[in-house]
């Protein structure tokens, strides 16, 4: 009990420091700052997320003390609330089967599905956003403004740009930050989690069969959120903005989709390694090939070709 307690609370103040890394303005405090829920992640699937929550909250009211109550609030949304959530989630779990099981033998468990936690996820990136931006103003003019002042004061330094050009480049600017920044929150979280997963699979912690990822699907309300949140997106104001802000987040979880439909279909491909391979550089290079993904998760929702590929694919039962 001691031994989980002083576990759970290194791994807020790991997750602390992290965050607080920030303030320095260093390039690897960057990198630092989007890893921030490792630690509370690996200690939530490999101890507990009680434990991880609590260990957070008591980092994040030293932290509080020490720069500011802002930093703890934003430490307490933004790092233990999907930390800790995404562990508790990860780990839940019941029989798969009311009877008792076989003498001797743990019972069979099932696990929650990991496409819920995946839209788990994009919620919490929107949460996360909304929280950042919130902080700049509670409407969306004062939110576009101090965007926009912001920007116009980094931007602003450069030696080859003209005041109107400035201003167009921030106009762009502002309008795809609270996507972009939706994105960026899905992505570390999703990847924070991986991590933890790993981590914790291969020191003998995981509380949990790691589970195949290529089967994980989006349970099927999540189309219909993403339908209302698209014709949202069309309004303006503040609605209009969560509505963006869903929408992206929502995207990103139909691209993880198309990458787990994009594993199943290239199964019996020679060179699948290759192009696989290939697949993540261009995304990672390009970025709009992302787009593809997205629309490969949105056909695989609709038309099921990952369920369809794999019966086709299942050798015939032979008659006895």
């Amino acid at each position: 009990m001691i031994f989980t307690a002083l576990i759970t609370l290194a791994a807020g103040s790991a997750s602390a420091l992290m965050f607080a890394s920030i303030i320095s303005g260093a390039v690897i405090s960057l990198l630092l700052f989007y890893l921030a829920p490792l630690p509370l992640m690996v200690a939530a699937l490999g101890w507990s997320a009680a434990g991880a929550a609590a260990g957070g909250l008591i980092a994040g009211a030293g932290l509080g003390l020490l720069v500011g109550f802002p930093y703890f609030a934003a430490f307490m949304i933004t790092v233990v609330l999907p930390a800790c959530w995404l562990g508790h989630l990860a780990l839940l779990g019941r029989p798969a089967s009311p009877g008792p099981s076989p003498a001797g033998e743990p019972p069979a468990m099932e696990w929650y599905p990991v496409g819920r936690v995946v839209a788990w996820t994009a919620g919490l990136a929107v949460l996360t956003t909304m929280a950042a931006l919130f902080t700049l103003g509670t409407d969306s003019d004062s939110i576009n403004d101090a965007l926009r002042r912001g920007m116009l004061r980094v931007i602003g330094t450069r030696d080859n740009a003209t005041p109107g050009e400035a201003e167009q480049l921030v106009d762009a600017l502002v309008k795809i930050a609270p996507a972009a920044a939706a994105i960026v929150a899905m992505m570390t979280l999703t990847l924070n989690l991986w991590l933890a997963g790993k981590v914790t699979a291969l020191s003998g912690r995981l509380q949990r069969p790691w589970p195949d990822l290529n089967a994980a699907t989006l349970p099927p309300m999540t189309l219909a959120v993403l339908s209302l949140a698209i014709g949202l997106s069309f309004l303006g104001g503040l609605v209009g903005m969560i509505a963006q802000t869903t929408t992206t987040a929502l995207m990103m979880a139909y691209a993880l989709n198309g990458l787990a439909t994009l594993h199943t279909l290239t199964r019996a491909i020679k060179h699948r390694g290759f192009w696989l391979s290939s697949s993540y550089a261009l995304v990672m290079v390009f970025g709009w090939p992302v787009l593809l993904l997205v629309v490969l998760g949105l056909a695989d929702a609709i038309f099921n070709f990952r369920q369809r590929y794999l019966q086709r694919s299942k050798p015939p039962v032979p008659l006895s």
